[in-house]
């Protein structure tokens, strides 16, 4: 079995516990692994350095190429710019992939829901190009470009193909944003029709698309979209099923990959040992698949599986409706391994 070095970001908040309960269970699949553990985020400045995302951690990551990452803190509408949205463009990790399912064991208003929400990561409204013109008045640009466009799109269906997935719905809003969001829809347009024929293809305005999702969930398959859009519909996506804490996310691009908790930091509830860590054991199955270590994945994703299906509250988080702790939890989910 080949050893693995892979960094670990613990984030911050909850961050620590989450990825530290994570780290143990994949430890116990058998996973060979030699972590390097880096600071970001507020972690990184109250550890004394300068910056939010030290060069030591990015350095690391693309020597490395591949990172699991705790939550991390971002300001609102002040400070530090997202370091999520930093990792992204630095590292170019274009595509975004966020499956959304039914878990076995927690009941939500829907059921038969098995999508991925494949999402561009580096441009749109989140180029972070904002200006004011005059006082009162400020404008935030739109990127769009036909190299990106044509990348995630490709990406988009090249996943599908490998996945056996039936279906990509792209969701736009074309009709009014006729440049950049018609770029998008040409670029996977084009895709389909010159690369992908033999894969359903359709196209959604985005709001009549939300209104579908929350419609008839169980018929989406692979969701495809540019950046801002795909940031509101994967949180969506994930109230279908959930929350957010019983969804994954990964980041991937041609020369790295960082796998993450998509969920916040949540600082009141560091240090108390409630935190939820299945989101980010659920990133860590993604991140072994992406190291060709499937049958370790399906043996941590198996043994989530059985503990959520037996509803013990003594062994699910407060999340969940039980009452165990974030190292119970994990404990819960060692001991269906053996």
């Amino acid at each position: 079995m080949a050893k693995h070095t892979i960094v670990l970001i613990p984030g911050d908040g909850i961050g620590p516990e989450v990825t530290g309960a994570a780290r143990r269970v994949l430890e116990a699949s058998g996973l060979s692994v030699e972590w390097v553990e880096l600071p970001a985020g507020a972690t990184a400045l109250e550890q004394g350095f300068d910056t939010v995302l030290p060069e030591g951690t990015l350095a690391a990551i693309k020597a490395h190429k591949i990172a699991l990452k705790g939550p991390v803190t971002t300001p609102i509408g002040k400070g530090f710019k997202s370091v999520n949205v930093q990792l992204r463009q630095k590292l170019n990790l274009y595509a975004a992939v966020r499956p959304v399912r039914n878990l076995p064991g927690i009941k939500t208003r829907f059921h038969g829901i098995d999508m991925v929400i494949v999402r561009e990561n580096t441009e749109g409204l989140y180029s972070g190009i904002e200006n004011e013109i005059v006082p009162g008045v400020v404008t935030s640009m739109k990127v769009a470009s036909e190299a990106a466009c044509m990348r995630i799109a490709r990406y988009g269906f090249r996943y599908a193909t490998r996945r056996h997935r039936r279906k990509i719905t792209v969701f736009h809003k074309a009709n009014i944003m006729k440049l950049t969001d018609g770029l998008f829809l040409n670029c996977a347009r084009r895709i389909y029709e010159e690369e992908y024929p033999n894969i359903e293809y359709e196209e959604v305005i985005i709001d009549a698309g939300c209104m579908k999702l929350v419609q008839n969930p169980e018929k989406m398959d692979v969701l495809l979209m540019e950046n801002l859009y795909g940031d509101l519909v994967s949180d969506l996506c994930a109230g279908l099923v959930g929350g957010l804490g019983v969804v994954p996310g990964s980041n991937i691009g041609d020369d790295a990959a960082v796998f993450e908790a998509v969920h916040g930091s949540a600082p009141e509830l560091a240090g108390k040992g409630l935190a939820n860590p299945l989101a980010v054991i659920m990133s860590g199955v993604m991140m072994m698949r992406h190291l060709h270590e499937d049958v370790l994945a399906d043996k941590v994703k198996n043994a989530y599986n059985a503990v959520l299906e037996e509803a013990d509250k003594t062994k699910l988080t407060r999340d969940l409706g039980g009452s165990a702790g974030t190292e119970a939890f994990a404990d819960a989910v060692i001991a269906r391994m053996r």
